[in-house]
């Protein structure tokens, strides 16, 4: 399992940092990051999406095709789309979450900033953002770019992760340390 974890953080590595070189020539990293978010997105809300991009059973051509027309329709940038296209070709489709994940911590790292992933139980507003993204930087001690998600199974409060560090405020696991502990009383 292990093995398998590297070789497609490997992969994912390898092809982000061609995604990020030819976004850097082309002046275009926001955008292509931008993109990059939205399709980050688009998988986590649809599970019909995760498993074309994860199966072994439709060929390259097929997923080829979806994969390009769904960046089509979504806007996506022409290099965004023919990276997909590529992608899609060489049967690498399993590995975008990771490449995408790569791409934006490169772009991170570029520009000096952390990335810290927050989840949250409800969408953050403006003000909230703005101050979590304060708070972060005076933690940190750096800039921080802040990837925020929902995940309405915490129940309440947030759970941050930056680097190596969690802080889990979330309601559904102050429930189960509760529940936890009334079981080691009885």
């Amino acid at each position: 399992m292990a093995s398998e974890a590297t070789g497609v953080s490997g992969v994912a590595e390898r092809y982000a940092a061609a995604l990020f070189d030819l976004a850097e020539e082309r002046r275009m990293l926001d955008e292509v990051a931008s993109d990059l978010r939205q399709l980050r997105a688009m998988l986590a809300a649809s599970p019909d999406l995760t498993r074309l991009v994860r199966s072994p059973i439709l060929t390259r051509g097929e997923q080829g095709k979806a994969i390009v027309a769904l960046a089509e329709r979504a806007g996506f940038s022409p290099l965004v789309r023919d990276f997909l296209a590529v992608v899609a070709k060489n049967r690498r489709l399993f590995a975008v979450p990771a490449m995408i994940g790569a791409y934006l911590t490169k772009l991170a790292d570029r520009r000096g900033e952390v990335t810290a992933e927050v989840t949250a139980a409800q969408p953050l507003s403006e003000a909230q953002f703005a101050l979590l993204s304060e708070q972060l930087r005076r933690s940190v001690g750096r800039r921080v770019s802040v990837d925020a998600r929902v995940d309405p199974g915490l129940l309440g409060g947030m759970i941050v992760k930056v680097g190596s560090r969690m802080v889990d405020g979330s309601l559904k696991s102050k429930l189960q340390r509760l529940q936890l502990a009334m079981k080691g009383m009885g």
